[in-house]
């Protein structure tokens, strides 16, 4: 074989060779720009779907707000509502009370609309605190005065000036109340004590 057939049998060789490494080449751009179109269409969904999220959220939120708002501002309709009929039964009552001669029956209409209003305010866990004979406590009474009575211990409630109100679990309003004295050496001193006192004094 001639050198010049040789040479150009490795001109062609190479020439295949450079024209396979370019195609080689273009098919990893082609490639790659295949994937980078690919991830930039992946992306731009992303961020479709992350602002509709976002906006999904925002009126997630304020339907929220708006709930709380309305929430706080007609919370006590409920109430309001079972509070109405009694109202009227006060106003049929008032109306009877003009023309009425029987002084028993408008107290019997009073009373019924009065333990239908007490039935009401339980149903809805309002309750009085039981106060008047129980040992005083600061977490439900408030003590106005205090007051001697023998027929009870100390720190006992005597009596109840304004009553206390307890709204489920918590204490809404405090009873006022009046609570009787600690004994003091002064008063538990009996009779026979005195009278001693007296008869030594009378000697000297």
């Amino acid at each position: 074989m001639s050198k010049k057939h040789h040479d150009k049998e490795s001109k062609e060789e190479k020439i295949k060779t450079e024209k396979s490494e370019k195609e080689i080449a273009k098919d990893n751009e082609n490639s790659s720009d295949g994937k980078i179109e690919s991830l930039e269409n992946e992306i731009e969904e992303l961020k479709d779907k992350l602002l509709r999220k976002a906006a999904e959220f925002e009126n997630y939120k304020r339907r929220t707000e708006n709930d709380q708002i309305n929430l706080i501002k007609y919370g006590g309709e409920n109430l309001i509502l079972k509070l109405l009929p009694v109202i009227d039964d006060f106003e049929r009552s008032m109306q009877h009370m003009e023309n009425a001669k029987d002084v028993n029956a408008i107290k019997d209409g009073i009373k019924l609309v009065y333990d239908k209003l007490i039935k009401m305010l339980n149903d809805q866990g309002i309750k009085k605190i039981e106060a008047v004979g129980k040992p005083f406590d600061v977490d439900y009474h408030e003590a106005l005065m205090q007051r001697k009575d023998d027929n009870f211990p100390p720190h006992t409630v005597l009596d109840e000036l304004e009553k206390g109100y307890m709204y489920k679990d918590r204490v809404i309003r405090h009873s006022k109340v009046i609570v009787s004295e600690e004994l003091t050496e002064e008063n538990t001193q009996s009779p026979t004590d005195d009278s001693d006192n007296n008869t030594k004094k009378e000697d000297n």
